[in-house]
């Protein structure tokens, strides 16, 4: 299961990579090709496309790699046990946050399943559903988290430390 996991974690960053780079590829060469008055419609269209899912996928790359800003000025000072009650409560929070996200996302992608883009023959949906998956994405993520801080709640407390 840690060797799946790990594949869809280095794909996932993958995917992200390449898509930041076809990202700033098209927007590089629209503007180059807008100061010579010509016209790629369909390049702002693709690039909307490439930055949903990079900055969704880009969000859990960093919450799993915990390089999101966190503000710990409050709690650095607690016990350790109460440290790690407080940051279970806010995993909760994360995870009630995410589950909505994913069922209003997984409704809007339904929604938009009509809808296409004006420029290029990709369903509006396709876009919305990096919403969905990020959710996804994260969600797992945060179930390992909170799986990591209950082990190290219960790992500090067999050691009879506080």
């Amino acid at each position: 299961m840690k060797k799946v996991y790990h594949a869809l974690c280095k794909a996932e960053v993958a995917v992200c990579a390449v898509g930041y780079m076809f990202l700033v590829a098209f927007i590089f060469v629209s503007a180059i090709l807008r100061s010579f008055r010509l016209s790629m419609s369909w390049n702002i269209d693709l690039a909307m496309f490439l930055l949903a899912w990079t900055s969704f996928l880009g969000a859990d790359i960093a919450w799993r790699s915990g390089q999101l800003v966190g503000i710990d000025i409050v709690t650095r000072r607690l016990p350790f046990i109460l440290q790690k009650i407080v940051a279970l409560l806010v995993y909760i929070c994360i995870f009630a946050a995410l589950i909505i996200i994913a069922f209003f996302g997984f409704r809007l992608m339904i929604t938009e399943r009509v809808r296409m883009y004006q420029s290029i023959p990709i369903p509006y949906s396709l876009m919305t559903l990096s919403l969905v998956v990020a959710a996804l994405s994260m969600l797992l993520s945060t179930i390992l988290k909170v799986k990591r801080c209950v082990l190290e709640i219960a790992g500090r407390n067999k050691g009879g430390v506080q």
